[in-house]
């Protein structure tokens, strides 16, 4: 008990419970129409009706009467804020002053939390400028309340040197925004007039500045910077095809080309310029043009920009789709657009102004043109990431190595807190070499090297020019090539590395201003009841009609309410918590799961046969732990999901739960005297063996190499994980009550392995295997093995289990690497790991707190 109130008390003192107060009165003052004002302590307050609300360390949150915000007469609107766009009414516009000043951040950095920037997490629409800074913006309240939160704990941050010093919500009509547009134009059209000028997307937001890495890499970063000195204008003798130099403004010939390209577009007619993405066809031509990309913007970044990626391959579409998809894996799609970006436009569209980072895929050879045109992009602020590419900016040079192209090398890659990655990865045939430079060029950090017979290659460096100019990351390592299952050799040895192959590249994406983080986790998708039998269907529906009588047709669960439709009945709204259960979907129910395909594989007389099923769901453990105790009887009910948003492991682990995976919690009850009830621990072996076999009795499958690792886990080879087995266990009088979740990589290979990776190392030949389809075969091989056991005991199963495990003739160490050795048995009597300790004595491993370090041959325990 003491143990329990000194934890409360810790909880209570130190954890952020002011986080859920915040986001809590915001949802209902945004109801009310009431303002909230977030403002230092000595702040005077704006009426005394202002209620203090909250108040920590210095910062305090005051609750007063709406605000309006009607006179925007002379504030500026930010160009790309796209006021047209329809504006959501749940959203929360505030106003946020900020005063010229050096932001502290002591006590942030010193919890190492977060730093939020405050444009990340909304839509600036118009600003005021002159002392205080104000600027007024819209967000939605999740968005509101992290900025919030971010102000009270000192981390919110703002560039130029601008502090925060107020957040105050208001209310903002729509006429009042039309105005203030109206009045833009009308100002945009009288300085266009007077003198023609390129229109920079937010000129007037406090620009994002270049993340200052150099810290990370001390030992071997290279300063190349020079302090620039002015001088006359002079031709310039650098090499255009090589691209060299960035400072574009002392070189008649660049400024020509420039120019050149400039008059092109002006004068180009409409048939001349293909459409891009961006384009709309409105009367407002100039408006739209400038809004551009931003129009589709979900939020904008504090650089300024819209966040819109632009993929360069050289014209190939299928390399486009190639890199889409990988940078779709690692950043947050809802909130970047990612396009393709042909060669042609790449020279006469006015793209730089509306593109947050332009990644450039292909290792052809860039012509002077093209070369020119990026490295101005760079060096007017842009962002730029190099995958094999030959673009090289000043203090780089690039070095053929064309016998190691497309070979296997090993990278070393250094993270931003100093710790490093080693993987293995193809080479692109070319590296890095500095070269000496004239002023004006920037810094070079090494961020990565291939280690090569004692010898390191510079693979990934970042390039940086001034604290206003552009940065780009260049790799000459192909981390946009997934493991190639075709491959002859070296499959296995790139699998292994793909995770970290991700990490690596979430690490490039996240310094160069990218959100790798998810905003929105995917709401829940209606249930469906889905029957291989009439009998089976018509027992589940008799007691579901028993649960839901006297309820208003909602079956109540502890994870939530159901609310049940039947053949004919049209949709309701749904109370707060409710889920749809529809008893007879229609036939296109989801286009994730094959119910055919399900049935044709099939083959038990109970198990699997009443099927719960949803697109989406927290976790179908979950799910079913909330029913199994109100069922009569088993009824051989499955819960299987496409996908999971908090698929549980065993210790209580998160089990990543993509599409593609295999997912299903069981139901099962086992009479408490029978074989396997004295012995349930050996289930989990059961179901476990029954995946891998659900795929090795397939004709033609035989040699797909899938294993066991004790004591749950099924294993590619030796080498990695791709899926696993969790049982959960109660007693009700004589019987154990099971649920039995087991998830698997069936179709989904990114980023680590699946089962069809091993298919197609096989060749052409075999036909890619659909989770509906195991899912089914593991239930009628899992009924078949429990009644085996039933009858003869676990020796009936062992021999195919041994067949199938990773552990035969192993040595281990017990519990450290200083533990004692051992010699890897088999399973006992009770299935747990039987081991011969040095001493000749048999030692017996329970599974529940042990674990199997596969890389270091350990028997070590498994942290919760």
């Amino acid at each position: 008990m003491l143990i329990t109130l000194c934890y409360m008390y810790l909880w209570l003192r130190f954890q952020r419970y002011y986080t859920s107060v915040i986001r809590s009165a915001l949802y209902r003052l945004s109801a009310d129409h009431r303002s909230v004002t977030f403002c230092a302590l000595n702040t005077p307050k704006r009426s005394r009706e202002d209620q203090l609300f909250l108040q920590l360390r210095n910062n305090v949150m005051y609750i007063s009467q709406p605000q309006a915000c009607d006179d925007l007469s002379e504030w500026t609107l930010l160009v790309g804020s796209s006021l047209a766009r329809a504006r959501r009414l749940e959203n929360i516009t505030f106003i946020i002053e900020a005063t010229s000043g050096q932001k502290a951040c002591a006590s942030a950095a010193s919890a190492h939390e977060k730093v939020l920037k405050w444009s990340d997490y909304c839509l600036p629409l118009a600003h005021s400028p002159g002392q205080p800074y104000r600027a007024v913006a819209e967000s939605s309240v999740e968005n509101c309340c992290r900025l919030a939160v971010a102000f009270m704990e000192d981390r919110l941050l703002m560039e130029n040197g601008l502090i925060p010093e107020r957040i105050v919500s208001v209310l903002l009509r729509e006429s009042t925004l039309r105005e203030l547009q109206q009045s833009h134009s009308s100002r945009k059209s009288e300085s266009a007039a007077a003198q023609p000028r390129p229109d920079v997307l937010y000129s007037t937001l406090p620009r994002k500045s270049s993340l200052r890495l150099s810290a990370r890499r001390d030992s071997d970063a290279q300063s190349c910077k020079e302090e620039r000195q002015e001088e006359p204008e002079r031709t310039s003798e650098h090499r255009h095809g090589e691209g060299h130099l960035l400072h574009l403004s002392s070189c008649h010939e660049c400024r020509e080309l420039e120019n050149s390209t400039i008059l092109s577009v002006k004068f180009a007619s409409v048939e001349d310029i293909p459409d891009l993405p961006d384009d709309y066809a409105a009367a407002d031509g100039e408006e739209e043009e400038s809004e551009g990309f931003s129009g589709r913007s979900g939020r904008v970044n504090a650089s300024g920009k819209p966040p819109n990626v632009l993929v360069f391959t050289g014209g190939c579409e299928e390399q486009f789709q190639r890199v889409r998809s990988l940078l779709a894996e690692c950043v947050d799609t809802e909130s970047y657009a990612i396009y393709h970006l042909p060669p042609q436009q790449a020279l006469s569209e006015p793209w730089p102004e509306n593109v947050l980072l332009l990644v450039l895929a292909t290792d052809r050879n860039l012509t002077p043109q093209l070369q020119l045109r990026f490295l101005s992009y760079l060096s007017q602020g842009g962002k730029v990431l190099g995958l094999s590419s030959t673009l090289c900016p000043a203090g780089l040079a690039l070095r053929p190595r064309d016998t190691q192209k497309d070979l296997i090398c090993t990278l070393t890659f250094t993270k931003s807190d100093s710790t490093e990655l080693r993987l293995s990865v193809l080479c692109s045939g070319g590296t890095y070499v500095r070269e000496p430079q004239d002023g004006g060029a920037g810094e070079v950090e090494l961020w990565g090297e291939i280690d090569e017979r004692e010898e390191k290659h510079m693979a990934i460096v970042r390039v940086t020019h001034g604290a206003d100019s552009g940065e780009a990351v260049l790799c000459q390592v192909r981390l946009e090539v997934a493991p190639d299952a075709h491959l002859a050799s070296g499959f296995s040895e790139l699998k292994m590395s793909n995770a970290r192959r991700y990490e690596v590249l979430t690490e490039i994406l996240t310094s160069l201003g990218l959100s790798c983080e998810l905003t929105q986790v995917p709401p829940h998708s209606p249930l469906y009841l889905l029957t291989t039998r009439r009998e089976q269907r018509d027992r589940f529906l008799h007691w579901l009609q028993r649960q839901v009588d006297g309820s208003g047709g909602v079956l109540h669960t502890r994870v939530g309410g159901f609310r049940v439709f039947r053949a004919g009945e049209r949709a309701a709204d749904l109370g707060l918590g409710e889920r749809e259960l529809h008893t007879d979907p229609p036939h296109d129910f989801s286009k994730l799961f094959s119910l055919q395909t399900y049935q044709h594989n099939l083959q038990t007389r109970r198990l699997g046969q009443t099927v719960l099923y949803a697109d989406v769901t927290s976790s179908t453990m979950d799910l079913l732990e909330s029913l199994i105790l109100k069922l009569p009887e088993e009824m051989g009910l499955i819960a299987i999901a496409a996908r999971q948003t908090q698929g549980k492991g065993r210790g209580g682990n998160v089990w990543l739960s993509p599409m593609g995976c295999a997912m299903f919690t069981l139901h099962l009850q086992i009479p408490l005297k029978s074989q396997l009830g004295q012995r349930v621990s050996f289930l989990q072996h059961l179901v476990a063996l029954a995946v891998v076999e659900s795929v090795r009795t397939l004709p033609g499958y035989e040699d797909i190499d899938l294993r066991l690792k004790w004591p749950n886990d099924i294993y590619y080879s030796n080498l990695m994980k791709l899926g696993g087995v969790l049982v959960n266990s109660s007693i009700t009088g004589q019987t154990f009550n099971l649920l039995i979740g087991c998830g698997f990589n069936v179709s989904n290979s990114n980023p680590t392995v699946c089962i069809n990776d091993l298919v197609l190392q096989h060749g052409c030949s075999l036909d890619a295997l659909a989770p509906a389809q195991l899912i089914a075969r593991t239930l009628t091989l899992l009924e078949r093995f429990i009644a085996d056991f039933q009858l003869h005991g676990p020796h009936a199963l062992l021999p195919l289990y041994y067949k199938r495990w990773v552990h035969s003739g192993t040595r281990v160490r017990l519990w450290s690497e200083d533990g004692p050795e051992a010699d890897v048995v088999g399973l006992d009597e009770n299935g747990f790991l039987q081991v011969l300790s040095g001493d000749q004595r048999l030692v017996s491993v329970q599974p529940d707190g042990n674990s199997f370090d596969m890389l270091r041959n350990l028997v070590v325990t498994k942290s919760s």
